[in-house]
């Protein structure tokens, strides 16, 4: 009943919604959370794949986007499905985990734009984004959250490795005001935490630090008013019932403490934009 209230109320936020099942290779719960997190577009497309089957229910706005624009933003994380097969490149950025076996190879097409984005690019035409300087951090950190997710200890101390040169890379004099008083605030905090995730395998220890990382990745990126929305979100039952949270680039709850145990246990308590 809980599983399907859940999609009801998912497919009422998506106007439109047209569902479809499409092939998508992967191996491991990494690439669930990957593939997921590539097709997501809050209230235009989202998808739910089965490692067991590499099928995926994908649900979109069809007056906003198509199967076929998120297929190809699902090849371009990495990932081959039934119209188009990863770039090279992407496909060997992904962890040893995610690895699947290939019939072939070629590049998608160039992902043009839906209608509903073409404001936006011609606005950002006009006036070129500035570059956010903690968007290496978070996305570093996603990628040990997703590899909680999957449980894979590995794959967490590599991207772990990753976040400690992120933090050391970060430019201070970029940030904004709020954002540097944070920074120096929680530096070394975040630095320690990632530090000792990278020296272990242990996914039970790494998830001790994960918990106090998270804390203090919400302070920054709270100060830091992110342009892309980010979600805080809770477990109840992690640390022996104390509750623990945790930053996710999609709304779905995908738990970085238990993993399969309890993958859906969990709320979004904030949206941070």
């Amino acid at each position: 009943m809980v599983l399907l209230l859940s999609a009801l109320l998912s497919q009422a936020a998506i106007k439109n919604p047209v569902t479809e099942n499409v092939k998508i290779s992967g191996s491991c719960a990494l690439c669930e959370a990957r593939i997921e997190s590539a097709a997501f577009e809050k209230n235009i497309s989202e998808a739910s794949w089965n490692k067991e089957t590499s099928i995926a229910s994908v649900t979109y706005n069809s007056k906003k986007t198509s199967l076929d624009a998120i297929l190809k933003k699902i090849a371009l994380a990495g990932f081959d499905n039934q119209r188009y097969l990863a770039p090279d490149k992407a496909y060997a950025e992904l962890e040893a985990c995610c690895r699947y076996e290939r019939a072939g190879k070629s590049e998608p097409a160039e992902v043009k734009p839906a209608a509903h984005e073409h404001h936006a690019m011609d606005a950002a035409a006009a006036k070129p984004a500035e570059a956010d300087p903690l968007k290496p951090v978070l996305e570093a950190y996603y990628g040990i959250k997703d590899a909680l997710v999957a449980s894979d200890g590995n794959a967490a101390s590599a991207k772990a490795a990753s976040l400690v040169k992120a933090i050391k890379e970060v430019k201070m004099n970029e940030l904004g005001q709020e954002q540097h008083n944070v920074w120096m605030k929680v530096m070394k905090d975040l630095d320690f935490d990632a530090d000792h995730i990278s020296e272990t395998k242990d996914v039970g220890h790494q998830r001790d630090h994960f918990s106090s990382l998270s804390e203090n990745m919400y302070k920054v990126i709270k100060a830091a008013k992110p342009s892309e929305a980010v979600y805080y979100q809770h477990c109840p039952m992690a640390k022996e019932g104390k509750g623990a949270n945790w930053l996710s680039q999609v709304p779905a709850i995908k738990n970085p403490y238990y993993g399969a145990q309890m993958l859906n246990c969990g709320k979004t308590t904030e949206t941070l934009k």
